[in-house]
């Protein structure tokens, strides 16, 4: 079965992961060795930017 490719870039989860303070382990045992808490709170805080990001973009200037 073919693995299909992510949806964020590795830039903006490395920041997340900044911001959620396990970055670290990212670089030490790679995406594999994160809890899977730490991924969910994650994917919330992409959607969390997505959503703000759309608010953004609707409101008039």
């Amino acid at each position: 079965m073919a693995r299909r490719k992510g949806m964020m870039s590795d830039q903006l989860k490395e920041e997340i992961a900044k911001e959620l303070g396990f970055y670290d382990t990212v670089k030490q045992e790679g995406w594999g060795g994160i809890k899977a808490r730490d991924a969910g709170n994650m994917v919330k805080r992409a959607i969390e930017m997505a959503e703000q990001n759309m608010q953004s973009k609707g409101k008039p200037e």
